[in-house]
């Protein structure tokens, strides 16, 4: 068979490539390797300069279009000469003899990656006018035309790949082309495909969100997926997308420095974790099991909010997953490293010197645990979207973030106590992050008992009095959402809880409140709900 950028039936030609990358790692090396090959290096701007500092020759795009570049950069590579080359079909007789009229050469490999539009707008204080500047035009038009005709060109957009692809031109060059030749230019086209669709997503996100309001057509960016042991379940396959310079801390961009892969339950359960705590400012630990805290707590050290997030389901705890708002210091490393302690993932901004051999040392599974350093807990993280998926279609709301607009009423005789007071605020955000139908018991800043994702209030009422048992008495109570009835608010007085935060709004309100002053309760409405489906 004709290699891939050979005309059949006419004399071999020395093969073309063209370089243009923002980033340019390994290009001088990939560079040398096509030149290795006898192809004749065509670039623009700053490749072509770290190419020939590299000693390679270069032909710039310029003196192949017989246009300068113009427009301070913008205009360079879209003429005929460069996508002329691209786009022909070298079996085609038409397509050969309109090259040959026009004297356009073939391109048989193309190395493009993107200007960086998501690193410049994530940076803080980055004006639209430096936005859009960093919009590629002629980058996302070679990618597209390459990738289009895959059958005859390499299209190479992620360095990684720089060694597979002069792999590949050997075994086509040695093969003479071949059935395994097109499957992986096809494999390159793909992702290129797949990179410019990203690409476009983000900047068509970035617009969206200058104009506010939720997006016309939603397109979502995923990013590089690794790919996972398995999903939820064994016979699942699963992968990892992580969306490219995504700002904040994210168990996407945290740095894993200890302990095996993570597992997709992994991740969906640190994520849980991670987004809990950063719910406070003081030093605060969540322990989270399927997605829901079985414990919480703060204090003024992470070693006592460790305990005290511990201590509320010692038994739902083992096996969880720890996040922290503050970095891990040795003593908080040596109070979770102990043999009655099992944690799967612990994440938390940083981990001091000395705080990660105790983790990993002092108990046996200290090995496999995965440590996640995540960053700085105070930028925000991402956008204020979140995507859900159902059969054929997408949910899209707004992300619950913040309490500030909510306000804060007591509808009963008696006032909460100043301590009741901090433990209402304490458990309503932590009900937050609690599945719907979601109760949480608090005493002194720990969390009790937890009752998650029960059908009817009442159910969840008595899960979370089950889970307290004599620690209810002199508790708290949150609701993510109100009362339909009395009944849990008797079931909380019948255990001893003393003061209850809701948001209000049901028709039978007054029966509750009722209850709660027959009880002497305090009650408090915030007039926001929390639900967490």
């Amino acid at each position: 068979m004709t290699p891939a950028g050979a005309t059949p039936g006419d004399a071999p030609v020395r093969r073309r490539a063209l370089l243009s990358v923002t980033d340019k790692t390994g290009i001088e090396a990939f560079g040398r390797g096509l030149a290795d090959r006898d192809f004749e290096l065509l670039s623009t701007g700053g490749t072509a300069r770290a190419l020939r500092e590299a000693g390679l020759e270069v032909t710039d795009v310029a003196d192949v279009t017989g246009f300068p570049e113009m427009m301070d950069g913008r205009l360079k590579t879209l003429h005929p000469a460069v996508h002329g080359g691209l786009l022909a079909l070298r079996d085609v007789e038409g397509h050969r003899d309109a090259m040959e009229q026009h004297g356009i050469g073939a391109i048989d490999v193309v190395a493009v990656n993107l200007y960086a539009f998501r690193e410049t707008v994530a940076r803080p204080g980055v004006t639209d006018a430096d936005a859009i500047e960093n919009i590629d035009i002629g980058g996302p038009s070679m990618i597209r035309s390459a990738a289009k005709n895959h059958r005859f060109v390499w299209v190479v957009t992620d360095p990684t790949d720089y060694d597979a692809v002069l792999s590949g031109l050997d075994a086509e060059r040695d093969e003479g082309g071949g059935e395994q030749s097109t499957s992986a230019r096809r494999a390159l086209a793909t992702k290129a495909f797949l990179t410019t669709a990203a690409y476009d997503a983000a900047i068509g996100n970035w617009f969206s969100a200058r104009q506010g309001g939720l997006p016309e057509v939603l397109v979502r960016e995923g990013g590089h997926g690794s790919e996972l042991r398995y999903g939820e379940n064994p016979k699942q396959r699963a992968a990892f997308y992580r969306v490219p310079g995504a700002p904040g801390a994210s168990i996407a961009a945290a740095e894993q420095l200890n302990g095996k892969a993570l597992s997709y339950n992994n991740i969906m359960d640190a994520d849980a974790a991670l987004e809990l705590v950063r719910e406070f400012d003081e030093p605060a630990v969540a322990v989270i099991k399927h997605t829901n805290p079985c414990g919480c707590g703060t204090a003024g050290d992470l070693a006592t909010a460790f305990r005290r997030a511990w201590s509320g389901d010692p038994q739902s705890a083992f096996g969880g997953i720890v996040a922290v708002n503050r970095p891990v210091d040795i003593p908080l490393a040596e109070t979770i490293a102990q043999p009655d302690t099992f944690l799967e993932v612990i994440v938390a901004p940083s981990f001091e010197d000395g705080a990660v051999e105790v983790l990993t040392s002092r108990v046996k599974w200290g090995k496999n645990v995965r440590l996640l350093a995540c960053g700085d807990l105070g930028a925000p993280a991402g956008d204020d979207l979140v995507v859900r998926q159902v059969t054929s279609g997408y949910l899209l709301q707004q992300r619950d973030d913040g309490f500030d607009d909510e306000q804060r009423e007591v509808v009963t005789e008696r006032q909460p106590s100043r301590a009741e007071r901090a433990d209402l605020e304490f458990a309503w955000r932590v009900c937050k992050h609690v599945k719907s139908n979601a109760i949480v018991l608090v005493k002194e800043g720990t969390v009790v008992g937890v009752g998650a994702g029960q059908m009817s209030r009442v159910d969840s009422a008595h899960m979370a009095a089950r889970k307290a048992g004599d620690r209810a008495r002199g508790s708290v109570m949150a609701s993510d959402a109100f009362f339909p009835f009395r009944d849990s608010i008797d079931e909380a007085a019948g255990v001893g809880v003393r003061a209850v935060i809701q948001p209000g709004g049901s028709i039978r309100d007054k029966e509750s409140v009722a209850a709660a002053n027959l009880h002497d309760m305090a009650m408090v409405f915030t007039g926001a709900r929390h639900f967490r489906h």
